[in-house]
């Protein structure tokens, strides 16, 4: 089965960047859609950035600009680029995966497979 290992979170200022990487436990290239989603506290678990098993990237209207996401397929490792942050983006992020293909939504129930969350906090 599956699994996914997030790291790189940590704390910065406002305007900072950091890169988020997820590690998978096996080849997931042209075979599972990914994606990256957070969660704050008190606050429901939103899609952030997806990628599905054509290539195809998609964004949350409130990081499209700011955040990238990319694959190193040779690494298995899913990584979310994150630049010009802002304490709304204060959050737990969660990476997550799908066998096949997935729209652009970005909606939890969709993956089935996710990795344990890593703590990414902006102060202003």
């Amino acid at each position: 089965q599956l699994q996914l290992v997030e790291s790189g979170g940590g704390s910065v200022q406002t305007g900072g960047s950091l890169r988020l990487s997820c590690a998978a436990s096996r080849d997931t290239y042209r075979r599972y859609s990914m994606a990256w989603f957070r969660q704050a506290p008190g606050k429901e678990r939103e899609g952030v950035a997806s990628i599905d098993i054509y290539g195809s990237t998609a964004y949350a209207e409130s990081v499209n600009g700011r955040f990238i996401i990319s694959q190193d397929n040779a690494e298995n490792t899913l990584y979310l680029h994150m630049t010009k942050l802002k304490p709304e983006d204060t959050a737990m992020y969660y990476c997550a995966a799908v066998p096949g293909w997935v729209g652009p939504g970005q909606l939890p129930s969709e993956y089935n497979v996710w990795g344990q969350g890593t703590q990414v906090t902006v102060s202003s």
